[in-house]
């Protein structure tokens, strides 16, 4: 995830004086900069007030720096579901996260409506193995009650000791009640690909999740396939994103850069036209064009969207599964200083390369497979979208899309998507009843 530079308040200040001279109506700008900024100082007068009367009145004397880092907290949150303020703390936790090992229970987490909603379990896993699923929310850690918490604060309860157990009350959609999952903590070494030749002649790479070892562990992959199986024998790779929660942004470039030989990966745009950055491939398609099928899901976001979306645009690959999330906007960390923590803020919009908003409207696949549930879960496998969250960034164009089905077979035989990739890349037509060919769906070349 890419990180802003900030200005010390001098060059800021002398930059802005710089644009409000340059413009014809410079008078004018300048009042309403003014205007603006008195109405400002306004606020942070009530908020001093607020604090003084709490630091004064309240029924135990309050610690002034918890109230200063719950009102920022406050501020942030109410922007966006994915903009937070990290303390020093949450701050180091997620440099450990986006590195590639940290403790813990292996969940993709969010707050909605007062309580953790979990995105994705991440595979192999204690909470994949618990049976937490994608849309579970959690009411009560040990017995506590989760209305209340900040999203940091709900992580850190669920974190604790290698070896040690937590109980989660899970609220799980046609549930009769919560269920109670005891989980153990361990060390959680997430390795973001996984990969086997299937059948002899596809290359099957699972990547679940955009951490700083993604990259090199699907160069590691296509290399592996690649020696296993000969050139004239590999009918193609089938790249599997299904509930992939997303990560670092230039993770997701150098992904797509492993299929693509040149061109737009992705652009972000912001609140004003001089921020758009595009992001292109580098590096040259590694599988020397081989067919390509991705899988994704209501659980695939950010990252795999940005690879799937920009795949999909340069009609390098053919989408199969369900629509993906929708997730997309970017997070740009702001380092506060020593012993300050970080701002995770909401700073623009994902565009795919053909100029599509991925903003609460999600990639839709080529060919949509849904899977058949079975009857136990039947109503209650919720389904996934940013479109759903409370507070969410709006869609670029005002048009936003449902949540689409996250299931995903725990076993292979039952997995319908994987079977239709894999049918796709010989040549076999899938079920017309459950699959929809979009009208510039790919085909293997």
């Amino acid at each position: 995830m890419r990180k802003t530079l900030l200005f010390p308040l001098g060059a800021l200040t002398g930059a802005c004086l710089t644009l409000l001279v340059a413009s014809p109506h410079g008078g004018v700008w300048a009042a309403r900069a003014a205007a603006s900024a008195d109405d400002a100082y306004s606020q942070l007068n009530l908020f001093g007030e607020v604090f003084e009367r709490v630091k004064a009145s309240y029924v135990e004397k309050p610690d002034n720096a918890k109230l200063i880092e719950g009102a920022i907290t406050g501020m942030v949150t109410s922007l966006d579901p994915h903009s937070r303020y990290m303390n020093a703390k949450a701050w180091t936790e997620m440099q450990e996260t986006t590195s590639g090992e940290f403790g813990g229970l292996g969940i993709e987490v969010t707050m909605e409506e007062g309580l953790v909603k979990v995105v994705s379990p991440i595979d192999d896993t204690p909470a994949s193995k618990a049976g937490i699923m994608s849309g579970d929310l959690i009411s009560k850690i040990d017995g506590e009650a989760v209305q209340g918490m900040t999203l940091e604060q709900a992580v850190n309860k669920m974190k604790g000791p290698v070896d040690t157990k937590t109980r989660l009350t899970i609220v799980r959609k046609g549930a009769d009640a919560p269920l109670d999952v005891a989980i153990t903590r361990e060390i959680i070494h997430v390795r973001p690909v996984r990969f086997h030749v299937e059948n002899g002649d596809v290359g099957y790479i699972r990547v679940t999740s955009f951490n700083e070892q993604t990259t090199d562990g699907l160069k590691k992959a296509i290399a592996s396939i690649s020696k296993e199986v000969p050139p004239e024998k590999l009918v193609g790779y089938v790249m599997d994103l299904r509930n992939n929660p997303g990560g670092l942004l230039d993770q997701a470039v150098s992904v797509s850069s492993a299929f693509l030989p040149r061109g737009e990966v992705v652009s972000t745009r912001g609140r004003n036209p001089e921020e758009t950055q595009r992001f292109t491939a580098h590096g040259g398609d590694l599988t020397k064009g081989k067919p390509l099928v991705v899988l994704i899901n209501g659980g695939s976001a950010s990252a795999s969207e940005i690879v799937s979306g920009a795949l999909h645009d340069h009609k390098r690959a053919t989408l199969i599964g369900t629509r993906s999330f929708g997730k997309g906007s970017v997070q740009t960390i702001i380092p506060l200083g020593a012993g300050n923590g970080a701002l995770a803020l909401t700073t623009a919009r994902y565009y795919t390369p053909s100029g599509r908003s991925i903003q609460a409207q999600g990639i839709a696949p080529d060919i949509e497979i849904l899977q058949d549930v079975p009857a136990e879960l039947k109503g209650r496998i919720d389904t996934m979208a940013e479109s759903q969250m409370r507070g969410h960034l709006s869609a670029a164009d005002g048009t936003e899309q449902t949540g689409s089905q996250s299931y995903v077979p725990p076993e292979e035989k039952d997995d319908k998507a994987l079977h239709a990739a894999f049918d796709f890349l010989h040549g076999v037509t899938a079920n017309a009843v459950a699959a929809k060919p979009a009208p510039k769906a790919a085909v293997p070349n």
